[in-house]
């Protein structure tokens, strides 16, 4: 039997070598330069030291990093915590055919569409007990309100404020996986007599899954970056109860002009990152599968 050969266009690569160099411009050149960075004293523009591990030793025994790192922490899956399933319920209560739906996809999205900045200063007045709704209302209650003096309610009214502002993003996600599915699927249901939780369960879970790790990455990752909302609402106070990684850092690069040490620590910054959100991601795609035997799924 004859084979033939099929001729291979090595051309063809020169068609995705803008992306490269893209990537490269704005990825790895200024990856390089934080590596190199992350290993120099720099002492002036013309005076440098290199140091080694220096400054990544120096970075894992700082304490004001790991309290940070620890209220980074609990935020992020805080926000998870709460953005996933409001986002979610929020998904299942939208009509799905009709100019009700279009009126609502439209009124959900508004808050996404408002910067960040501005919405750091939009609560920092609706927060105020004087003027603002919500700290007045509070106040009327018998509440003591005052985030600009009260570690906990600073930390609360973030949060508040990060869930107002993102979690359209995991309803709007969750909607486009709702109306992915089948009809077939509802009718099998329908037949079997399934009620809405098993429906729910087995059926729009399972089908919702690819948007669902989308959404748990998209707002993990914003949310362990997340600066300038908290800046702008608080200013990282009182104290540094709201003063999360990211501002650690500019505090380290900006405030301090300790380049070495702020390049380290962004790279393990990078790295804690990457490592939650491979198990997010890991996690996520168990999500609604059922287990096989033996107990793995």
């Amino acid at each position: 039997m004859s084979t033939t050969t099929k001729p291979v266009n090595q051309k063809a690569w020169f068609l995705i070598l803008p992306v490269l160099l893209c990537v490269a411009f704005s990825a790895i050149l200024p990856l390089m330069v934080v590596v190199n960075y992350s290993v120099q004293d720099i002492i002036s523009t013309d005076r440098r030291v290199f140091v080694g591990t220096e400054w990544f030793a120096a970075i894992m025994r700082d304490e004001e990093l790991h309290g940070a790192l620890l209220r980074q922490l609990i935020y992020s899956f805080s926000v998870l915590a709460v953005e996933l399933p409001l986002g979610i319920l929020l998904a299942l209560s939208m009509p799905a055919t009709g100019w009700k739906s279009s009126a609502v996809l439209v009124i959900v999205s508004l808050s996404l569409l408002i910067p960040w900045n501005v919405v750091g200063t939009i609560w920092q007045i609706f927060g105020r007990t004087d003027i603002g709704l919500m700290g007045a209302a509070l106040q009327g209650l018998g509440l003591a309100y005052n985030y600009t003096g009260n570690a906990t309610h600073a930390w609360l009214t973030v949060l508040l404020m990060d869930v107002w502002h993102w979690t359209p993003l995991v309803a709007l996600l969750g909607y486009a996986g709702l109306r992915s599915i089948p009809d077939a699927y509802y009718q099998a249901a329908s037949i079997d007599g399934a009620s809405k939780f098993d429906v729910f369960r087995f059926v729009q879970l399972p089908k919702m899954r690819g948007v669902l790790v989308i959404a748990v990455l998209l707002r993990f990752m914003d949310s362990f970056m997340i600066y300038t909302e908290p800046f702008v609402l608080t200013g990282g106070g009182p104290g540094n109860s709201t003063t999360f990684l990211s501002q650690f850092l500019t505090q380290k690069a900006v405030g301090q002009f300790d380049l070495g040490p702020a390049a380290a620590f962004s790279l393990i910054y990078f790295l804690i990152i990457l490592l939650f959100c491979f198990v997010l991601y890991n996690w996520m795609q168990q999500v609604g599968t059922e287990p096989k035997e033996g107990g793995h799924a």
